[in-house]
């Protein structure tokens, strides 16, 4: 237990050291700017390495939920436990983020904490922390695609579909065969199973505001074709009704000549 808790540190030394020398480095970049830096690095790392554990070199988590966990299982957890500490502090020190937001850092610092201690069921949270960290770079690069003045345009689009259709497909969908395992194994304790659940339905929250977003903007497109699509009748008509009126004024002039 001990070389898990010095291992959780060290992780978040490293996030810390990475935060401290990139502000250094970039004084003239914000706070917020850094840490979506170091936002995107973890989603790229966890990313890989829980999508190789998943697939790769197991357990399989829809079959396996409950089992010991593995050396690999508990670098990974080591890991993101202790970037989760790093940025749950940096939200609370800058009051960034919603309440909402703030739950879900305390129920993944306690799922990953948890699973840690208890030295099970670390199959079914790295399934979980890979569909949930797939679409975090993602949403960081569409931050930085924003602040960077390019964001409407293809880049912005891609992303964004992108994001949608991973979220909903793996967070969403992929998520539902992740609690549904996890429910029916006897394996897995009641805190395990009451964790999962929590965390898919802050998940569902979260994409129910993501339905929302889509709405938005597919309302703002259509709004903004019906516009162009008035204007150019508008155009055509005017056109027509200022070459009509230029053909009878000249008629009489040839007459009168």
């Amino acid at each position: 237990m001990f070389a898990i808790v010095a291992r959780v540190v060290c992780s978040f030394l490293l996030w810390l050291s990475f935060y401290v020398a990139i502000r250094s480095w970039n004084k003239s970049r914000t706070p917020e700017w850094t840490v979506r830096l170091i936002t995107l690095m973890h989603g790229l790392i966890v990313t890989f390495l829980s999508g190789y554990i998943a697939l790769i070199d197991g357990p399989w988590p829809l079959t396996h939920p409950g089992h010991p966990n593995t050396p690999l299982q508990i670098t990974l957890l080591c890991l993101s436990l202790g970037y989760f500490f790093f940025d749950f502090g940096w939200c609370v020190y800058y009051n960034s983020e919603d309440e909402l937001m703030i739950y879900h850092h305390i129920l993944c610092i306690s799922g990953m904490g948890g699973v840690l201690v208890m030295g099970v069921s670390g199959s079914e949270i790295n399934a979980l922390i890979f569909v949930a960290e797939i679409t975090n770079p993602l949403l960081q690069i569409r931050w930085f695609l924003r602040d960077m003045g390019h964001y409407e345009g293809m880049a912005g689009e891609v992303v964004d579909t992108l994001f949608v259709l991973l979220f909903l497909g793996l967070r969403i969908g992929g998520g539902v065969w992740i609690v549904l395992a996890v429910l029916t194994s006897a394996k897995p304790n009641w805190e395990v199973k009451a964790g999962v659940l929590l965390m898919y339905f802050v998940s569902i929250v979260f994409a129910w505001d993501i339905v929302k977003f889509v709405k938005r903007k597919m309302m703002k497109k259509y709004e903004a074709c019906r516009k162009e699509r008035t204007e150019r009748e508008r155009s055509k008509s005017n056109g027509h009704v200022l070459g009509h009126q230029t053909n009878h004024d000249t008629q009489p002039t040839n007459g009168v000549l």
